[in-house]
């Protein structure tokens, strides 16, 4: 079928044939009315008209007036069959049968090539051939009748209908090629057309999800395209979206500045900016910018190009810089540690010793403040030295089975109990008779740190931090540690559980990295998520950390006391 080809969608692959289909249509219905126009004319000009050609022209108006209305969408299937004969077939029969009643010279050969241009459009190539056949034959059968009538000579006559004939085959071969390659461009221009569409899409998901700012602008500093990390950037309106100006802000005059100098160069350009709101702190960017390539003419012209220019946060880029200076400072600290372990344990021990003799007072300050000094000391390396133990850990105790609630409430007093005047938390338990598999020591660990982030940051309200025990209606149980403090930055935010990262100079990194594995090793999640609580305040936003645990699998037993860190 010309108008569809294998792989095409029928209804995009039709249109152009449907429009065909529909011309041809009413070139039959103008056909018909020229016939009666030009028997009007013979009328007027007092030439001797035939009522049966008059009525053959009618009955053909009628019938293409009829299938114009009637006829659907779509032709016809293109192969051979019954459903071609309505048209076709009519307009065989009216062209044959005027040939027939004509009493002058007027011929109606020309007539044949509209059926068969036609079927060599909408149809195969053996429609089309077997309808420029069909008419050959009925040249070849007029032939013989006009020598059967008048005699004279019927080489001649033959001659003429094959020639004919021949002409209207080679119409009909040449019309159907022209109509096959243009169902093959359409299918190209569609399957590019769905290429480019699809590739648009994912380049829009791609653009839409990354976490570096990207902006689209023409020659006239106007934004078309804008990602949500962009608009984020650059701190405009919230309703901001494209198309908008970028010189209507001043504060956006330094991407504007690198805008214009890339259309100037024409060359790509690389610079860091400051964006400097009223009342708020200068962000600063790092800023790369591109051209696109032009389609015009060479040389391109300048209105035909867009500069891509790429956003990315300093203080982000200057994160990840000393996220990666502290993981390397972390593992030459792990191993200076544990090489300093040794003689730390050693100057303890000596110290004791030598304090058990010290009689002065003076001294034994003096010995006392040795001894906090190395236990400090101690601390410090065994806090660095946590990250290798998390890691190479290759065996460990199974987990034991317990009582979410019980638990939690006793590791929250003891935290408490360490500190009474700072440390205050409201305990809502509510996840009644869940048990976990988690060991103990480690979900004291895992709790406590939680607890003393919250602490730092919390405000002085009595609710200002809470924790929270709940069964979902699913089964699911989770301990989740809430505190009011303030929002984290997404850099911050980006990078909370990996080794060595903390918002802090002073803080070691470690405490999260540390909770998310020992969480994962019990097979347990846990998550941070900006969340608001009803507080005695009204409703307030604060940071939440959420512990999921797996369900429990095992009866209940005494858990162990005893760390399965392995040193």
């Amino acid at each position: 079928m010309p108008y569809l080809l294998p792989g095409l969608a029928p209804a995009a692959a039709d249109a152009p044939f449907v429009r065909l289909w529909r011309g041809f249509l009413t070139g039959r219905v103008m056909v018909a009315l020229a016939l009666l126009f030009l028997q009007g004319l013979g009328q007027f000009m007092n030439l001797a008209v035939e009522p049966a050609v008059l009525a053959v022209c009618l009955a053909y108006l009628a019938a293409t007036l009829a299938e114009r209305t009637l006829a659907g969408r779509a032709p016809p299937p293109p192969t051979a069959g019954a459903r071609w004969l309505p048209f076709i077939g009519v307009d065989l029969a009216a062209v044959c049968a005027l040939q027939l009643l004509q009493a002058g010279t007027m011929n109606y050969t020309p007539l044949f090539g509209l059926p068969i241009l036609m079927a060599a459009v909408l149809g195969t190539l053996t429609l089309a051939l077997g309808t420029t056949a069909g008419v050959t034959l009925l040249l070849l059968a007029w032939a013989w009748w006009q020598g059967l009538l008048s005699g004279g000579d019927d080489a001649a006559r033959y001659l003429q209908s094959a020639l004919t004939g021949t002409g209207f085959f080679i119409i009909s071969y040449l019309v159907h090629q022209l109509s096959v390659r243009l169902a093959r461009e359409q299918q190209l221009a569609l399957q590019s057309q769905m290429a480019a569409r699809v590739q648009s899409q994912v380049n829009a998901l791609v653009i839409e999800h990354l976490t570096d700012g990207v902006l689209v602008l023409d020659n006239q500093d106007v934004v078309r395209i804008a990602n949500p990390a962009a608009l984020l950037l650059l701190g405009g309106p919230g309703a901001l979206k494209p198309p908008f100006a970028l010189n209507n802000n001043p504060a956006w005059e330094p991407l504007v500045s690198l805008a214009q100098r890339t259309f100037r160069r024409g060359q790509p350009v690389t610079a860091d900016a400051d964006l400097l709101h009223p009342g708020q702190s200068p962000t600063g960017l790092h800023v790369r910018t591109w051209l696109t390539t032009s389609r015009g003419e060479s040389p391109p012209e300048p209105e035909e190009r867009l500069c891509v220019m790429f956003l990315h946060d300093l203080r982000e880029l200057e994160a990840r810089l000393r996220t990666e200076k502290l993981a390397a400072m972390g593992r030459m600290s792990a191993a200076v540690a544990h090489e300093i372990r040794n003689p730390l344990a050693a100057i303890v021990q000596a110290n004791a010793l030598l304090e058990e003799d010290l009689s002065d007072a003076g001294h034994q300050r003096l010995a006392q403040m040795v001894r906090q000094n190395a236990e400090r000391l101690a601390r410090i390396a065994e806090e660095v030295l946590d990250i290798a133990r998390v890691q190479h850990q290759i065996s460990h105790a199974p987990a034991s089975t317990l009582m979410l609630d019980d638990t939690v409430a006793q590791i929250c007093t003891d935290w408490q109990r360490q500190d009474p005047a700072r440390r205050s938390a409201t305990i809502s338990l509510r996840a009644h008779g869940a048990q976990i598999e988690f060991d103990t020591e480690h979900l004291r660990r895992v709790l406590f740190n939680l607890l003393d982030n919250a602490l730092r940051y919390k405000g002085q309200h009595d609710d200002s931090l809470v924790v929270t025990t709940r069964v979902n209606p699913s089964g699911a149980v989770s301990l989740q540690v809430w505190s009011d403090g303030a929002p984290m930055d997404k850099s911050v935010e980006r990078h909370l559980f990996e080794p060595f990262f903390s918002s802090e100079s002073r803080s070691s990194g470690l405490g999260l990295y540390i909770c998310r594995e020992l969480c994962q090793r019990h097979s347990a999640s846990i998550r941070y998520q900006r969340l608001a609580r009803t507080t005695e305040r009204g409703e307030t936003g604060g940071n939440a950390f959420t512990v999921g645990f797996r369900r429990n699998t095992r009866p209940a037993e005494n858990a162990t006391l005893f760390d399965t860190i392995v040193v």
